[in-house]
């Protein structure tokens, strides 16, 4: 169902297709997060805080827990000292890697990256 057939049609953004898409994803991390872990799974908390740079601890751990919720990612814990945890995408996140491959494809058309 695409967004022709909600046009005059909707009353809260929520009750749609891309209401709810946005609510997955949405935010300034979660697709970062996503797309690296597409990159290279498995990935553990430390090194995604690293890659990502400019992300705290607790909002890197606030975001892993509502793509955790959303089925999304997978968190593997191994009983062991110090703690290791690591990160997967699940089958459900698979499904979104086109639409991030889009996007990046946008990107390349829309910006001038020779400058």
């Amino acid at each position: 169902m695409g967004m022709a057939e909600y046009q005059g049609k909707v009353k809260n953004i929520q009750d749609t297709p891309f209401g709810y898409t946005i609510s997955v994803i949405g935010g300034k991390w979660k697709m970062v997060i996503i797309y690296l872990l597409a990159e290279n799974q498995p990935v553990r908390f430390n090194e995604l805080k690293r890659q990502i740079g400019t992300i705290t601890f607790k909002m890197l751990s606030s975001q892993l827990k509502e793509l955790e919720a959303d089925g999304l990612v997978m968190r593997k814990e191994y009983p062991q000292v110090p703690p290791k945890v690591e990160y997967y995408l699940t089958e459900k996140a698979k499904t979104l890697l086109p639409v991030l491959e889009e996007l990046c494809e946008w990107g390349a058309k829309n910006h001038n990256f020779s400058d």
